[in-house]
């Protein structure tokens, strides 16, 4: 934080120049406090919010949990199930729920709704990608307010897998594609804690914290505070605003994109990137992890160089040319994420050579770089940039 500002002044800087904004609603403030099905008081309250903030000309995109929550209301459960063919089950009962209670709430407002349901293989390929963007963005251009679900009734490994974070780290996907300004996820907590209990009002640097948080969960929902500071990470590495902050406090949303001193803000980082970097490092998985020396670290970090195979030390996991490979320094720790050159097999021919030797090993005309900068982000939280 620059000395000569104040929290306050750096928060109303910050948060009040955000008009695009993706709100994150966890499951326990969507099924209430003391029960399991949907609390409609709670939908309602927030559908005013939203309504309020879109006619003073804010974008609001809703990531919504609860569909295992509402599934289990209506089906009697006690309790959330733990075989996943069940949580396919449930959930595929509990959108529908969900968003009755989302049509009824925002109808009120005269603003209609348009449900998303996405898996982790939509952020995955680059085509599917841009597809959601152009769909949420059509979405508020004909007026919606675009509501955005896991879709936990398709595949076993999605639900694991998407299970990235849960809708946290969704939302961040999903603020990430759009570009927009801040990401909010609220939930039941305050914000961030200090060891004494105290909300943490301005973060400058998540990934101090995210080896340090518990992941608490309810008994609905599948998420925790690690979670959302991954959440968090994602969002400020691209350079844009996270706040987490309590849902239930009146008027909560206005509170915070004008700055007043409520939840924990997430300070974004001094660059912004495009959407195809966003992808790159920050959205899809990677294929496979490339282990690079010191020299190559100093090169990407301090002289802002592509990656030359003469740098790479040792290679992971089956990816083709054009995949995208995780870059770790001597020490296991993730530098850096790019697209590749050159598949597994033929990199584990030329790696720790020069390129003049390439034609020779390889028998073809071949590519310098293994990663060409234009292709490479180096991530700021674990770099000394």
């Amino acid at each position: 934080m620059p000395s000569d500002m104040s929290s306050t002044s750096l928060r109303q800087t910050i948060l009040t120049q955000a008009r695009q904004v993706v709100v994150k609603v966890g499951s326990q403030l969507l099924t209430g406090r003391s029960s399991s099905g949907l609390d409609v008081s709670f939908i309602n309250t927030l559908a005013f919010q939203v309504a309020e903030l879109m006619q003073q000309g804010y974008q609001i995109t809703l990531v919504c949990s609860g569909a295992i929550a509402a599934g289990c209301a209506e089906l009697g459960l006690s309790r959330r199930p733990t075989d996943l063919a069940d949580q396919q089950a449930v959930a595929a009962v509990g959108q529908r729920r969900l968003m009755a209670c989302m049509h009824e709430a925002f109808d009120r407002h005269k603003l209609p709704v348009g449900q998303v349901l996405l898996t982790r293989g939509d952020f995955d390929d680059r085509v599917r990608f841009l597809n959601i963007r152009n769909c949420i963005n059509r979405l508020h251009g004909l007026g919606c307010v675009p509501v955005i679900n896991e879709n936990d009734s398709v595949a076993v490994e999605e639900i694991e897998a998407l299970r990235v974070g849960e809708n946290d780290v969704l939302a961040a996907m999903i603020c990430n594609a759009l570009r927009s300004d801040a990401l909010v996820l609220l939930t039941v907590v305050d914000g961030l804690l200090d060891e004494s209990n105290e909300v943490i009002d301005l973060i400058d640097n998540v990934s101090d914290y995210i080896n340090l948080s518990r992941q608490d969960q309810s008994q609905w929902g599948s998420g925790g505070m690690r979670t959302k500071l991954e959440a968090a990470r994602l969002v400020t590495e691209a350079g844009e605003i996270a706040v987490i902050a309590p849902g239930r406090v009146k008027n909560i949303l206005a509170r915070i994109l004008c700055g007043e001193k409520v939840g924990s803000v997430f300070v974004p980082r001094d660059r912004k990137l495009d959407s195809r970097k966003r992808w790159i490092a920050l959205t899809a998985r990677p294929a496979g992890t490339v282990a690079i020396d010191d020299g190559a670290v100093k090169a990407l970090t301090k002289q802002r160089k592509s990656l030359l195979a003469s740098g790479v030390t040792a290679i992971t996991g089956r990816f083709n040319r054009g995949d995208i490979v995780l870059v770790r320094d001597p020490a296991g720790k993730e530098l850096a994420r790019g697209l590749t050159n050159y598949g597994a097999d033929e990199l584990r021919l030329i790696m720790g050579k020069r390129s003049s030797q390439f034609l020779k090993i390889l028998g073809r005309p071949s590519y310098d770089e293994v990663i060409p900068r234009d292709n490479l982000v180096v991530l700021l939280s674990t770099s000394q940039l």
